[in-house]
């Protein structure tokens, strides 16, 4: 045996702190090969084997299988070369993980059923394509058989979820709701009513694209419509009918007149159908998903302005 210290698979144990029926596994596997034999046949370790024994502990602790192990201390493979696959390996399990936090946090939250549970898992499965295909196939369907203004309903298409390859449980969460919406039937009762009504007075000439006019007053209108709300004004009130003589006139065609009550009373229809929550719930959910800036309710200064017109 010479003079180089050898060390028995018992006396490898207590100084590694592995236990033995773990080394002997490595050894029987070719991981760790005895540095020599007892005449009793005991499998003997020297220092080098001790050194080897950590290596492959801490290649096992950071996930390598045992076959990247063996290509790592035969030098088929380099260490780098297995971390790299390793690393891949990885952010493919985080990204599922991570899948399925967002998943039982719905579930959670819902407490659903397992029919419901099901539907977010394949939802939060899917693929961007997958996602961006669903998207085109409710707006197909909201459109299918009517004659719509093309450049409103291309704008209402071109919003597609797209998470980043690393998304963030709220953008998950986000998601999963998304898709939720434009599945459930009375959302999607709610925007072919839209379609309908933009159909019919395109039909009957009444309808006119949103004007730079509208678009461009927006927000201002609803800025003022939510200090009015903070000053304590009523719709009824001076703020609330000069916001409401505004906006009847950004809105009413030539032929028809802003300061009538029919007229009045048919753009707060409009408002309350256009205006609803869960549209706007929509386009919340879309710029969580694709990161872009948040888009806070509006649904206080709306209602506002749906009862001033109204008053």
């Amino acid at each position: 045996m010479g003079t180089t210290a050898t060390f028995t698979i018992g006396e490898l144990a207590r100084r590694t702190g592995l236990p033995v029926k773990t080394i002997r596994f490595y050894s029987d596997e070719g991981l760790l090969p005895p540095t020599d034999r007892t005449d009793a046949g005991y499998r003997l370790y020297d220092a080098t084997a001790m050194a080897r024994l950590e290596l492959v502990r801490t290649l096992r602790e950071l996930g390598l299988g045992l076959a990247d192990v063996s290509a790592a201390l035969t030098r088929s493979s380099t260490v780098g070369e297995l971390a790299n696959r390793h690393v891949e390996a990885l952010d493919e399990q985080i990204r599922r993980l991570r899948l399925r936090r967002a998943v039982l946090r719905a579930v959670a939250k819902r407490d659903s059923e397992l029919e419901e549970v099901k539907l977010m898992n394949r939802l939060a499965s899917m693929s961007d394509e997958e996602r961006k295909r669903l998207v085109d196939e409710f707006w197909d369907e909201m459109v299918a058989g009517l004659e719509i203004d093309p450049q409103f309903y291309e704008r209402m298409r071109a919003g597609k979820p797209e998470l980043p390859d690393d998304p963030s449980p709220e953008q998950l969460e986000a998601w999963i709701e998304f898709a939720e919406l434009i599945q459930d039937p009375s959302f999607r009762t709610l925007i072919r009513t839209m379609s309908e009504t933009q159909a019919r007075q395109i039909a009957d000439g009444e309808f006119h694209p949103p004007a730079d006019a509208w678009q461009q007053n927006w927000p201002g209108w609803v800025s003022r419509a939510e200090a009015a709300l903070e000053a304590g004004d009523s719709p009824t009130s001076e703020a609330g009918q000069t916001l409401a003589a505004e906006i009847a006139t950004a809105t009413a065609r030539p032929d028809q007149d802003p300061a009538s009550a029919g007229f009045r009373t048919e753009m707060a229809d409009r408002f309350a159908t256009s205006g609803d929550p869960r549209a706007e719930r929509y386009w919340q959910l879309l710029a969580t998903i694709n990161g872009w800036p948040p888009v806070p309710t509006a649904q206080p200064a709306v209602q506002f302005m749906i009862a001033a017109l109204r008053g």
